[in-house]
């Protein structure tokens, strides 16, 4: 018996809502003259920590603050200095304390990696986990990765 035939799962630029180009520099190289894998996850950061903390898309109101809990990195392809970047960011999913995104680096029209990452937003105060209010699930409604519907958390 054949088996069934696999969708093609390589990500598209274009499902990711929220991007941001970068460089890659030269530091970012290890010896055999390719990113380091470690790199990855600064680059991963940067576009959610862009988004999330940037006072004019609202995303993180006063006295609370948002910290990562889960990073998950499927390398794709080597990337070499010089070249240049974009990074994607959409929301996958919204929990009561926490928003799931899917996250991809491309060069050059290739995806080089994806990630799964998981923010939970905190009490400053208590620093416990804060439930989303209304006003951040509805600012991080523009930035739904394409083609999957996410749902509101029950309150």
């Amino acid at each position: 018996m054949n088996a069934p035939a696999r969708l093609d799962t390589t990500p598209r630029l274009e499902d990711y809502p929220y991007r941001l180009s970068d460089n890659v520099r030269f530091g970012d190289l290890d010896p055999n003259q390719h990113v380091n894998n470690a790199v990855y996850a600064t680059y991963f950061e940067t576009g959610r920590v862009t988004l999330m903390k940037l006072p004019e898309y609202g995303l993180t109101p006063p006295g609370l603050a948002w910290i990562m809990v889960r990073l998950d990195i499927h390398f794709r392809a080597e990337l070499h200095w010089p070249n240049a970047i974009e990074l994607g960011l959409g929301v996958v999913k919204l929990g009561r304390t926490s928003v799931t995104f899917e996250q991809v680096v491309f060069s050059q029209g290739k995806c080089i990696a994806s990630a799964t990452s998981v923010g939970v937003l905190l009490d400053e105060a208590t620093r416990r986990p804060a439930p989303l209010t209304a006003e951040v699930i509805e600012r991080l409604r523009r930035w739904h990765k394409r083609g999957i519907e996410v749902v509101p958390p029950s309150m």
